[in-house]
């Protein structure tokens, strides 16, 4: 699949002074990297944010600066936005190595029904919304599916190591971690709560009447 190219210009306006560009359709960036230096540059914002609607997560981006002959290869580390107007106020590109492994977030999508909610009326919790990973970056997916379907029961649970990963990816988090699980519906939690509570009053009671008859 072709990678998508974004071209930007060196910017020489820093600091407070970038109002003024972003006032002109203009977006302040950064692009860093491993063994590289940082450098500032700038891109239409029209440009950049239809770019950013097209791009999936961990994606690598082919990234041109005007006056510079080869394209370099980055992910978009950080998207800075106004919190009032969702405005585009700063893009950091973080710039990778092909050759070298990095880690990254790999968010999960959950698929499908499960029928401990649907049809027993418990409630989807959701541990964890992704999982660190170290790979090469073309390697690093932009999501997992989660099938939760499995979950037929407020026993059952999805942990990251039922996750099937392509071996080229080393996943980071524990393994024990549960990703998804299903609790009982409230009523039915309440009523085992209250359960657990008279038994243990009972047990309470049989314990006193036993101290009395000695």
């Amino acid at each position: 699949m072709d990678r998508v190219e974004l071209t930007v210009a060196q910017r020489s306006v820093l600091g407070k002074k970038v109002k003024a560009l972003r006032r002109s359709g203009i977006t302040p960036a950064n692009v860093y990297g491993h063994r590289i230096e940082s450098q500032a540059v700038e891109v239409d914002t029209v440009t950049l944010a239809h770019t950013l609607k097209t791009l999936e997560r961990n994606a690598i981006l082919s990234l041109r600066i005007e006056g510079e002959k080869a394209v370099r290869p980055v992910i978009v580390r950080e998207v800075r936005r106004d919190i009032l107007n969702d405005k585009i106020l700063h893009v950091d590109f973080y710039q990778v190595s092909l050759a070298e492994k990095m880690k990254a977030d790999v968010p999960f999508i959950l698929v499908g029904k499960a029928p401990a909610v649907e049809d027993l009326g418990g409630i989807l919790l959701q541990g964890l919304d992704s999982i660190a990973v170290e790979a090469l970056p073309a390697d690093i997916p932009p999501h997992i599916e989660i099938d939760i379907s499995s979950l037929t029961t407020f026993d059952s649970s999805v942990h990251v190591r039922d996750l099937v990963i392509d071996p080229k990816v080393h996943v980071l988090t524990e393994g024990d971690s549960v990703i998804t699980s299903v609790a009982p519906p409230r009523k039915v939690a309440e009523a085992v709560v209250e359960e657990e509570a008279a038994a243990a009053e009972e047990e309470k009671e049989g314990a006193a009447v036993e101290e009395s008859s000695e």
